[in-house]
């Protein structure tokens, strides 16, 4: 079995769940890289209607997490969670091909 190509942590599944129940859309995050941020790229969260033929797909307690091949190239291998501290609550990318990253960590390079 491979190894997927980027993971949804219980925590942001169950999150995405949560959001996607209140404004009656199925449990599908999109994930995208644009362009820009202090760093470089920035990542992009949205709900999805459905996964595009060419996405890639990960799956968590019924929640997909969809990524199309552009970005995944800037994400490979990263995981998805959604943290909760002093700083207010968010989703957060561990991503092992960032360069670096700015201080708020919502953008990188590599």
């Amino acid at each position: 079995m491979s190894e997927p190509q980027i993971t949804l942590t219980e925590s942001a599944a169950k999150r995405v769940a949560w959001i996607a129940a209140r404004q009656s859309k199925p449990a599908i995050l999109r994930l995208a890289v644009d362009g820009g941020g202090c760093a470089g790229f920035t990542y992009k969260f949205e709900l999805a209607d459905a996964p595009d033929e060419e996405d890639s797909i990960a799956e968590t307690d019924g929640v997909k997490l969809v990524v199309d091949p552009m970005s995944l190239d800037l994400v490979r291998g990263s995981a998805v969670d959604f943290v909760e501290d002093l700083g207010g609550a968010s989703f957060k990318v561990t991503n092992p091909n960032a360069a670096s990253g700015c201080g708020c960590g919502s953008s990188f390079s590599v």
